[in-house]
């Protein structure tokens, strides 16, 4: 794995003097290596963690888990890409179990996400079936504790 993408994983988000810096590279050096990933479609872009319950964000999210009917010729590439085109969708992942497709959907509010999923998506052919799981309440995400402080000063017992 590329050193620059590896740091972007890792960290924050720093300018490209920073990247070198950390690196002990040349600037020009993380621009062409930055370029590259880019041109590769290996970094697809910069998404920042947001604490939804903070920032009062009226968004509902929603999981939803979908069987559907494998093509011929296509597997279940065509369908899925077709899934994962729709505006509500914001990630969609093949799976192996009990359904096909893991995708997570975001709506203005419960009836908006209902509606996506009982007018446009169950509707799809070779959808065979969906079931909807509406989030809460996030804990952690993306590998950060979204708990206030005092949240998260119990520690879990430990058994002997």
């Amino acid at each position: 794995m590329s050193s620059v993408l590896q740091l972007l994983l890792e960290g924050e988000r720093l300018d490209t003097a920073q990247m070198a810096q950390v690196l002990g590279m040349s600037e020009s050096e993380i621009e062409a290596e930055l370029t590259r990933l880019k041109a590769e479609e290996i970094l697809l872009g910069w998404r920042p963690v947001i604490n939804a319950d903070r920032a009062q964000e009226g968004n509902v999210r929603a999981v939803i888990e979908v069987k559907i009917s494998p093509e011929r010729d296509g597997g279940f590439d065509r369908l899925a890409t077709r899934i994962a085109r729709f505006d509500a969708v914001e990630s969609c992942f093949l799976m192996s179990g009990a359904y096909d497709l893991l995708v997570f959907a975001v709506g203005n509010d419960l009836r908006d996400v209902a509606s996506f999923v009982s007018e446009r998506l169950s509707t799809v052919e070779g959808v065979l079936s969906t079931a909807t799981h509406f989030m809460l309440r996030a804990y952690k995400e993306q590998g950060y504790l979204l708990l206030a402080p005092s949240d998260g000063e119990d520690k879990p017992a430990v058994s002997p």
